[in-house]
């Protein structure tokens, strides 16, 4: 077995610890010590638990264990200081709460029900990955440049909605840096085609390398060179996107490539918005504010830019609901100012559209125009994973439970190893509770707490048992809540994550003994 997080790879069998392509240094001990934990990463292990495992039951110090663990930690990039992986619980033990990806598929947390098989059914139609393409330059720091050009490649190719099929960005990014064979990218993500490629950024010059290979077979379709100078870097996006799909489709459709790429004006307004995904992806207050400071420059730079107003306007709009705005008045009605921006300068963009959708039912409780937005984004664009993240969160919202989850789960097939499945299952789990069927919801609950620890997946928790009348595991639950929110109180959380109608949901968590 292969445990892969971030981009280290931990291979069970073999005792090995891989960066990328390079093997870690890492002494038996720690090695058996970093394994245990992340097999058992589903729950707080104990000191007595490690010693049993790693010493079989040998008297040990605290210090040598101490020692062990700050060893494990360095080994994969963490410190206890940041303790971004290994997380220590006071009197309680430690936990691994990095998120894991199994070499057979997602690995999520004991769940009541069995879990699906990581291989895929083959997309009835043409279907296609791009990976994240290798940054060849000698500067490491450009590796955000060389991802720009993947998200382009993928936002041309989604353009092509009733022929071709494709992943979104967030599953085919997590085969960075990992060696991975093409085939079994191919079944895990139920597609005939993948694209990979390079790029090299050097004195003011770029060059694109790619090539097609069918993922059922492993043979090369066609590869091809790219050459020009930097300020062609779009025109370069496009040539490569235009051979790419007249190697699966026989048209090409270039005047959807051409509004698909919705060029900046400036190099440094796209530099600024690809160094700021990163911190939006990473769901934290620091991201958020970090974000923030690089979408407000690339705005500043290109205030016409589709893609910077886009992204600013959604950072306003999910600080609010996470709770991270200290005026929330100010931060959606700015939210909401950027997304009509965005709209004004491309009103087919999806994102954008579905944005607004979700931020209409969520925080205004108008559901009629709400639905007809998020429903013409999915229709413009039916191979977005965020649009359809956002129908489902807007139907959840109007207390459409059903059509909710067939959103998440469209988003799911699109997306199907994506870093925010944890936001997914939570909204699942939120819809099946408001459809009573809360043994579905408890399961899909547990899938979200095995992506990501979130308060939000420990309240479906929470009130999913309490339902079940699992009276001490839903209190359990609620303090869990509690120790990531002290201060939360149902009413509060109603009042800035939104209108609600599950009611079914809130009940729950009066339930579960979750404050007023």
């Amino acid at each position: 077995m292969r445990y892969l997080f971030e981009d280290y790879t931990l291979h069970a069998e073999r005792r090995e610890l891989h960066r990328g392509a390079d093997a870690v240094s890492i002494t038996p001990q720690v090695f058996d010590l970093l394994d245990y934990l992340i097999r058992n990463r589903e729950r707080v292990v104990s000191k007595d638990d490690l010693i049993g495992a790693v010493w079989n039951g040998r008297i040990v110090s605290d210090a040598a264990l101490t020692t062990r663990l700050n060893a494990a930690r360095s080994a994969i990039g963490d410190s206890g200081e940041e303790q971004r992986l290994i997380k220590t619980v006071p009197r309680r033990g430690f936990r691994f709460v990095g998120q894991v990806r199994e070499a057979q598929g997602v690995s999520y947390a004991d769940v009541d029900e069995p879990t699906a098989n990581a291989a895929l059914a083959l997309h009835d139609g043409p279907s296609i990955a791009v990976l994240p393409f290798q940054n060849m330059s000698d500067d490491p720091d450009q590796d955000y440049f060389a991802d720009g050009v993947v998200d382009k490649i993928i936002t041309a190719l989604s353009r092509f909605r009733d022929t071709l099929f494709v992943i979104a960005r967030n599953s085919s990014f997590t085969y960075k840096g990992k060696l991975i064979d093409i085939k079994q990218i191919g079944r895990e993500l139920g597609v005939r085609y993948v694209l990979e490629g390079s790029v090299r950024k050097a004195a003011g010059k770029v060059r694109i390398i790619g090539q097609l290979i069918d993922a059922t077979n492993g043979m090369h379709l066609w590869a091809d060179r790219f050459e020009g100078e930097l300020s062609d870097i779009f025109a370069l996006q496009d040539r490569l996107t235009e051979r790419v799909v007249a190697a699966i489709q026989p048209r090409v459709l270039k005047a959807e490539i051409d509004r698909a790429m919705r060029r900046p004006n400036s190099l440094t307004a796209y530099d600024l918005c690809r160094r700021a995904l990163p911190h939006l992806y990473s769901w934290t207050r620091e991201g958020s504010a970090e974000a923030s400071q690089l979408l407000s420059r690339a705005l500043e730079i290109d205030p016409h830019y589709c893609l910077a107003a886009t992204l600013a306007g959604s950072r306003h709009l999910i600080a609010v609901s996470q709770g991270w705005a200290t005026d929330p008045k100010t931060e959606i009605t700015e939210g909401v100012r950027l997304l009509r921006q965005a709209l004004s300068i491309d009103g087919d963009d999806d994102a954008a559209l579905s944005m607004l959708g979700w931020a209409t039912a969520a925080f205004f409780g108008d559901y009629d125009p709400a639905r007809e937005m998020v429903d013409r984004a999915v229709a413009l664009n039916p191979n977005s994973a965020i649009a359809w993240d956002q129908r489902g969160w807007t139907y959840q919202r109007a207390g459409q439970s059903e059509e909710a989850i067939k959103s998440f789960e469209r988003a799911n097939r699109l997306s199907p190893i994506d870093p925010m499945l944890f936001a997914r299952f939570t909204g699942t789990s939120v819809a099946l509770i408001g459809l009573g069927r809360f043994d579905e919801a408890l399961a899909t609950a547990k899938k979200a707490l095995g992506e990501r620890q979130t308060a939000q997946a420990y309240r479906c928790l929470a009130a999913a048992l309490a339902h079940l009348g699992r009276d001490a595991e839903a209190r359990n639950a609620a303090t869990q809540v509690l120790e990531m929110e002290p201060c939360f109180q149902i009413s509060e959380w109603v009042a800035r994550s939104g209108h609600w109608r599950s009611q079914m949901f809130i009940e729950g968590l009066r339930k579960a003994g979750l404050p007023e």
